[in-house]
């Protein structure tokens, strides 16, 4: 266990804030893999994954972390101010790139895009093939990192960035992400796909990958989505 401070706070969208956290020591980890805040709360300890969007090898990491009202530690975390001190675990994760020379897209829901904003970062900088980008929300004021993605795609001619909204009508596409997967990426066969969401949609799209025949060995996600589903 590490104790970090809370050097910043910045509200991201309505319910989403970003959380600057610095410690006495250099992160070492995977662009993509997350932490685990502890603290206890009447009694109990408290423990909830949270993924960084930065970069390792510095001594602070940025989490991007969504308020429910009837959330344990993300209204915890929501209470915090800055000078504030919280204990967090290394990062660690299934969830992380494996190939660079390799095509990629990167489907999430929610706050599932911040190992999806730590990977697209990284590949930017090493890989060479074409990226696309999936993300899908409620609604457009809760669209995170709308800002860093729309200047990546202006920036970098092989990155496609595609929105999807679920409960409100706009100009672009709309319903779940998933179904745009095949509208969206060219050479779904020669891509590798990152998958982070609620598990519902990591599972269904899991599934449809499948489906339109996408080798399961080029499918990640942090891989305990299935088995939640199938307890529902």
């Amino acid at each position: 266990m590490r104790e970090v401070e809370i050097t910043s706070i910045h509200r991201m969208t309505p319910q989403v804030k970003q959380f600057v956290l610095v410690a006495d020591h250099e992160f070492d980890f995977q662009p993509g893999q997350h932490t685990h805040l502890h603290f206890e709360q009447d009694g109990d300890e408290v423990v909830r994954p949270y993924t960084a969007t930065t970069r390792p090898g510095t001594n602070s990491i940025v989490l991007a972390i969504k308020r429910y009202d009837d959330g344990t530690a993300s209204v915890y975390m929501h209470d915090r101010e800055p000078g504030d001190t919280i204990e967090i675990e290394d990062l660690d994760g299934n969830l992380y790139l494996r190939n660079t020379d390799s095509d990629v897209a990167f489907v999430s829901t929610g706050t599932g895009i911040t190992p999806m904003i730590a990977m697209v970062k990284q590949y930017l900088r090493e890989g060479e093939g074409k990226v696309t980008f999936l993300y899908g929300e409620k609604s457009q004021e809760n669209i995170m990192f709308r800002e860093t993605l729309d200047q990546f795609e202006s920036a970098h001619e092989n990155l496609t960035v595609a929105y999807s909204l679920s409960e409100e009508e706009w100009a672009g596409r709309t319903g779940h992400v998933q179904e745009h997967i095949e509208e969206v990426v060219s050479s779904t066969m020669e891509t590798d796909f990152y998958v982070c969401g609620v598990p519902g949609m990591v599972v269904e799209t899991k599934e449809k990958l499948a489906s339109i025949g996408v080798p399961e060995e080029q499918v990640y996600s942090e891989g305990w989505e299935d088995d939640e589903v199938s307890e529902e």
